[in-house]
């Protein structure tokens, strides 16, 4: 009968530390949460909103329906940016409508660190852009 009384008064959970003890998971849950998922976030709108800040005339952007042009004109006080996309054609978009800003620089050269040499990075193909295997052709023939 003591013995039982004894382990009642151990799982009681004011007796071991008070309330805090429940709580300290939540708290590294939303801690996890912040740094895994929140502050990324708010970094890459910084990043985006970075970009849309400084978009000038000529810049090459796609939009977020996928369409393809040059900046040809930008307003800064009603946010309208004003899109080539054919030498007839100009279309007018929101300054949020463009997704990414293009560009044309040449692929980066980086140090191969074994042999010292350096190695040029090429941009990764597209699925678009892919050749079929040669045995793939073969077996159609």
């Amino acid at each position: 009968m003591l013995f039982n009384s004894l382990l009642l008064q151990a799982a009681d959970p004011a007796a071991m530390g008070g309330g805090f003890g429940m709580f300290l998971p939540l708290i590294l849950i939303i801690g996890i949460m912040y740094f895994f998922m929140i502050r990324p976030q708010n970094k890459k709108q910084k990043e985006l909103q970075k970009m849309l800040d400084a978009l000038q005339k000529g810049d090459k952007v796609i939009t977020i329906g996928g369409i393809h042009g040059t900046v040809s004109s930008v307003k800064k006080d009603s946010n309208v940016v004003t899109v080539r996309v054919d030498e007839n054609t100009k279309i007018e978009f929101n300054r949020s409508a463009i997704a990414t800003v293009v560009s044309d620089k040449p692929a980066v050269k980086t140090e191969d660190k074994k042999s010292g040499k350096k190695q040029k990075e090429e941009p990764k193909a597209s699925a678009e852009n892919k050749e079929p295997a040669a045995s793939e052709e073969k077996k159609d023939e």
